[in-house]
């Protein structure tokens, strides 16, 4: 009887001890670090044009992007701009990144609200914004 009790508990010690080793770690895809990093890049964006940051814009973008975007922005006073990812498709080279804005400009007294559906398409490496199509929000206020 003795003996079938420190059978049981070692029994349930090895269960015990089977069951409690290191949880399986998936690695990251290399999709998914791609679109964690297009989404800090358009943060990065979306922050230097709140700010007027020309240099950080530059950082950011590929000389295309960066004329695309610098020839359409206008002057306001402050800006308060949300976006939310809708669509990242990755394809050899390319990325687009379809986000749905929000903004609001301040100019003086005005005030203009916008929203609408963009495409940001980046290229390059490291990745960079090279082209914004349909509803570009970096064309507020008109």
């Amino acid at each position: 009887m003795k003996r079938l009790f420190w059978v049981a508990i070692a029994l349930i010690m090895a269960v015990f001890v089977v069951s409690c080793g290191k949880a399986v770690v998936k690695k990251v895809s290399e999709d998914s670090r791609t679109a964690t990093e297009i989404f800090s890049i358009a943060d990065a964006i979306k922050e230097a044009y709140i700010n007027k940051d020309v240099l950080g814009l530059e950082k950011n973008t590929t000389t295309d992007g960066f004329k695309a975007i610098k020839s359409v922005v206008k002057a306001f006073d402050s800006a308060e701009l949300t976006f939310n990812p809708v669509l990242i498709e990755i394809e050899e080279g390319n990325v687009t990144l379809n986000v749905s804005w929000k903004g609001a400009w301040k100019k003086g007294a005005n005030t203009t609200e916008a929203q609408g559906m963009a495409v940001f398409v980046f290229k390059g490496m490291p990745l960079k914004l090279d082209a914004v199509l349909r509803a570009n929000p970096f064309k507020y206020p008109e």
